[in-house]
């Protein structure tokens, strides 16, 4: 039996920065830097007009230099405070309360807490003591797809479980100026602030996405391609040109998953203009196919775990036909990737 996605709702950070606010914090932060021209290229290229943030741009926790303990202080409040905007607003759309969730499935990479979201959304949402709790940590990109693989699984061992999905990422907290690649400047540019909640259950409770069957894969040896890592500093995110690169390895074996499955439409993590298009093509779709996609891009960036929702999102906007067959994609560090395919239930 299917799962089925309600519609997703998506808060966003507080604080609007164009790319054209990015280049200027660049220039002048690295105005010495040999190849700033070539830094500058990059972030105009790189496929995002605005995006946004928890924070002011010019706040210590962004641009500055505050150290790790602010910053991980910072992420996890503003995660916090997004991610139960986001879940009381899933949860109304679903004309549901948080007592009648039986279990919630969090993701949040960008920083470090014990008890994690799923803890501390239970308290504040007022869920039942005994609805049951899981936190996907560390799977960046990929979270929200596997958070609603984990989401399906649950709903399928205890049939009638509804079950609240709810990602967040402030991935402004990444944003360092001792880091000075291409690849960090990208970064910059990149990343949104947000967070993003669905719930998922046996029985529809909105239109949208009906899962069918799920796909995760990890290339094999390929950890160091896109990676977190934590200094003095805070959490930086690294990267090499082979990882820029990765989805284009797991699209043959994504296509073997898929067999002779059709897709109609598309929900394509924003990753970058090229994984959108690489896939879109791969699910023989068009531009046209993955525009939410692109669109989330443009006008709000990367935003890791919660970027397939959002996209989800959008697709209610303008629906697919009733019956419509489905992929989401996602891709994230490892490298992994996860995906859902199903239909479009009216």
């Amino acid at each position: 039996m299917p799962a089925y996605i309600s519609r997703p709702r998506t808060v966003l950070g507080a604080h609007k920065v164009t790319t054209s606010e990015i280049i200027d914090d660049i220039r002048a932060h690295h105005g010495a830097h040999p190849r700033l021209n070539a830094l500058v290229r990059a972030v105009a290229g790189c496929g995002v007009r605005t995006r946004y943030f928890s924070r002011p741009l010019d706040e210590g926790t962004v641009s500055g230099d505050v150290g790790i303990t602010a910053r991980v202080r910072t992420d996890f409040t503003d995660a916090l405070e997004l991610a139960e905007q986001a879940a009381v607003f899933a949860l109304d759309t679903a004309g549901l309360v948080a007592t009648d969730v039986d279990a919630i499935v969090t993701t949040h990479s960008t920083g470090w807490s014990v008890p994690n979201l799923d803890v501390a959304l239970m308290s504040r949402l007022g869920m039942r003591p005994s609805a049951r709790a899981l936190a996907v940590t560390s799977a960046a990109c990929t979270g929200g797809t596997k958070s609603l693989v984990r989401a399906s699984e649950m709903v399928a061992a205890r049939p009638g479980s509804t079950v609240l999905v709810v990602a967040a990422e402030i991935l402004s907290a990444v944003y360092h100026h001792s880091d000075s690649t291409i690849e960090s400047m990208i970064y910059k540019a990149l990343f949104g602030d947000s967070a993003a909640a669905a719930v998922v259950s046996d029985v529809p409770v909105t239109a949208g996405f009906a899962i069918e069957d799920s796909f995760e894969h990890i290339l094999p040896d390929t950890a160091e391609r896109l990676a977190g890592r934590i200094d003095a500093d805070g959490i930086h995110f690294d990267s090499t040109k082979q990882g820029r690169n990765s989805s284009k390895e797991v699209l043959p074996v994504l296509q073997d998953w898929l067999g002779p499955r059709r897709s109609d439409f598309a929900v394509i993590h924003p990753g970058s203009p090229r994984i959108i298009t690489d896939t879109a093509a791969a699910l023989d779709l068009d531009d046209h196919a993955a525009r939410h996609s692109t669109a989330t891009l443009t006008d709000e960036g990367n935003l890791g775990g919660v970027s397939v929702l959002r996209v989800l999102e959008r697709t209610h906007d303008e629906p697919p036909r009733p019956g419509a067959r489905g992929t989401a994609v996602a891709y994230g560090p490892g490298f992994t990737t996860a995906a859902l395919h199903g239909h479009w239930h009216a």
